[in-house]
């Protein structure tokens, strides 16, 4: 009796392990950090839940941004969005060709969406384009 249920739980402990391995492996967020080391570019977003922001990483730099929806002339659509940096600290070497493709990146998942820049990256934006 013992040994069948020492088995049982050897059993249930393999296929937890296996359950959680699959878990950690399939999870967005492991793929954003794997991304962000590798100062790759990545996007996570939940597009159904206007609620929740979404975070992406470009070139080591990882970006938050809070959606606000809105209406369009024929619908409900995310029409504002404001985005950040985590740790101003990385921004270092970023150019406004690096701004400009994070900006269109954006723009292809929210066509209707207005961004703006939260400092101090905001100011750089406004410096740029003044000249």
């Amino acid at each position: 009796m013992f040994v069948i249920l020492l088995r049982l739980l050897l059993i249930i402990f393999i296929l937890f392990l296996i359950y959680s391995g699959f878990k950690y492996l399939f999870n967005p967020k492991r793929k954003l950090e794997l991304a962000h080391e590798q100062k790759q570019f990545h996007f996570l977003d939940d597009k159904e839940n206007v609620r929740k922001n979404f975070l992406l990483t470009y070139k080591g730099v990882l970006f938050e941004g809070e959606k606000y929806l809105g209406t369009t002339t024929h619908s409900f659509e995310v029409v504002s969005i404001f985005i950040w940096a985590k740790a101003t600290s990385s921004l270092q070497g970023l150019t406004l060709e690096d701004f400009s493709y994070v900006e269109d990146q954006i723009k292809k998942r929210y066509p209707h969406a207005k961004i703006d820049w939260k400092s101090p990256i905001k100011e750089l934006l406004v410096k740029k384009r003044e000249k």
